[in-house]
C-alpha cells in the first residue's frame, strides 16, 4: 500500500510577518506595496511620478515615515515591521539634515544603483513547528507534497530535526515566488525520484503561468510502477486571482493529458486555492482539471474518501475553503484504497477550540496551530 499526501505547512522556520496577521485582507496593502515598489525599481528611467510613488510605497512599508512636521523621513530600525530595504551599490536616496524636508530619491533609473525590498520574516511559534512535524509523522505518508516551504535546506533540516529522518529523499526547486513560498516533495527509502522537470518558465498567451511552479516528479514505486507526481500551489485568493488559477488549471491539464497519452500514471496534488461554491459542485476556475473527459478524478469524488464533519481543508473548513486537493489519473482509480482529511493540527482563526474535528490537546490557541490547512492523503494499492 502506498500513501500519498499533500500538506500546506505555512513555512517551516521563517515566515513573512505580513502573513501572520489576523486576516489576509489586513496585509494585502503591504504585499501590493512590496510588489509595486520592486516593479518600479526595474524601470530604466525614474520619472518624477515614479519617485513620488516610491516615497508613498516606502511609507506604506514602514521604511519611511511622516514626522510631526509633515516631512517624509527614513525609519531607522534593526527589527522592521514589514520589510527590509537592501542596497548593494550606488545611491538611491538622500535625507536632508533639516527635519522639515523630505527624503529625496536621487537615483534616476535602474542603472544608478542595485537594491530591492524584501519582506521581513519572523520564526513561527516553536510549538507550531513541532506540531507541523507531528501532523506529518501521524499521517505517515510514503510520498508527501509540501506546500509553502522556504527552500530545500529548510526542508532537509525539518526532516532531520522534527521527523527523525523519516524521509530519505527531499527535493525542492525554487519557483517564481520571491517571498520564499515554494513547493517540495519528500519520499521514503523505496520511493526513488527518477526524474524531475520544472515548469517555472511555462507561459501562455497572457504570460508566465505558475505563481510558484508545477514540478513533475517521476517516482518509482517499490513494486516497480512509476507515478508522475505534479505538485502545485495555485495563485492565492488575494485580489481574486480567479483568471490566473484558471490558466494554471488549464496548463496542468495539458501536462497531464500528455503524460496520460503516453500511458503514465499521474497524481496532481497541492493547494489549489479555490473551493466549490456548494457541496456537489466543483471550483469554477479549476474546471479544466475536472471537465471535458478529464483523465483525473478528484479525491473528494472517490468512494471511501472520508472528509469528516466538515467539507473543507482550510480555516473553518467550509466548502468554499476546500483548497487542498489530490487528483489521481483514471489508471489509478482501481487501485484506490481509501483516504482522508487530517485536521488534528488545524485550529483556524477562531478564538475557541474547534468542535467539528479532533485537535491536538497541546494547542491552546490559533497561533500554536501546525498550519491553517489540513493535510490530505490517499492510499493506493500499487
Amino acid at each position: 500500500m502506498v500513501r500519498v499526501a499533500s500538506y500546506n505547512v505555512e513555512n517551516l522556520f521563517a515566515r513573512p510577518k505580513v502573513f501572520n496577521l489576523s486576516t489576509w485582507g489586513t496585509g494585502l496593502p503591504i504585499l501590493r506595496a512590496y510588489r509595486e515598489v520592486n516593479t518600479l525599481f526595474a524601470n530604466d528611467v525614474y520619472s518624477s511620478a515614479d519617485k513620488r510613488r516610491m516615497q508613498e510605497l516606502f511609507v506604506t512599508l514602514d521604511l519611511y515615515f511622516v514626522n510631526a512636521r509633515g516631512a517624509i523621513r527614513r525609519k531607522r530600525t534593526t527589527n522592521p515591521r514589514w520589510a527590509w530595504f537592501r542596497k548593494n551599490r550606488g545611491r538611491f536616496d538622500r535625507q536632508p539634515r533639516d527635519q522639515t524636508q523630505s527624503v529625496e530619491i536621487v537615483a534616476n533609473g535602474r542603472n544608478d544603483w542595485i537594491g530591492w525590498v524584501e519582506l521581513a520574516k519572523e520564526p513561527p511559534d516553536e510549538l507550531s513547528t513541532r506540531l507541523t512535524g507531528r501532523v506529518i509523522t501521524d499521517v505517515e505518508a510514503d510520498i508527501i507534497a509540501v506546500v509553502e516551504a522556504e527552500d530545500r535546506p529548510s526542508l532537509v533540516r525539518f526532516n532531520d530535526e522534527f521527523l527523525d529522518e523519516f524521509y530519505d529523499h527531499v527535493m525542492l526547486i525554487d519557483g517564481n515566488d520571491d517571498r520564499g513560498i515554494d513547493v517540495g516533495i519528500m519520499t521514503r527509502a523505496d520511493f526513488d525520484i527518477t526524474s524531475i522537470r520544472s515548469n517555472v518558465d511555462l507561459d501562455d498567451a497572457v504570460g508566465e503561468v505558475f505563481s510558484r511552479d508545477c514540478p513533475q516528479y517521476a517516482i518509482r514505486m517499490p513494486g516497480g510502477a512509476t507515478v508522475h507526481v505534479l505538485v502545485n500551489h495555485f495563485k492565492s485568493q488575494s485580489g481574486g486571482g480567479g483568471p490566473k488559477r484558471r490558466r494554471q488549471a488549464t496548463a496542468v491539464r495539458g501536462i497531464v493529458d500528455g503524460l496520460v497519452a503516453q500511458g503514465e500514471h499521474v497524481i496532481v496534488l497541492g493547494d489549489l486555492n479555490e473551493g466549490p461554491a456548494a457541496v456537489g459542485s466543483q471550483a469554477a476556475n479549476l474546471a479544466a482539471l475536472f471537465n471535458n473527459q478529464s483523465p483525473l478524478v478528484d479525491c473528494y469524488a472517490l468512494p471511501d474518501f472520508e472528509v469528516g464533519n466538515r467539507p473543507g481543508t482550510f480555516d473553518s473548513c467550509g466548502i468554499r475553503n476546500r483548497l487542498d486537493y489530490i487528483l489521481i489519473s483514471q489508471s489509478l482509480v482501481p487501485s484506490f484504497a481509501g483516504g482522508s482529511v487530517f485536521r488534528n493540527g488545524l485550529w483556524g482563526s477562531r478564538v475557541t477550540r474547534p468542535t467539528n474535528w479532533e485537535t491536538y490537546p497541546d494547542m491552546t490557541r490559533s497561533s500554536e496551530q501546525a498550519s491553517d490547512h489540513a493535510a490530505v492523503f490517499v492510499d493506493i494499492d500499487l
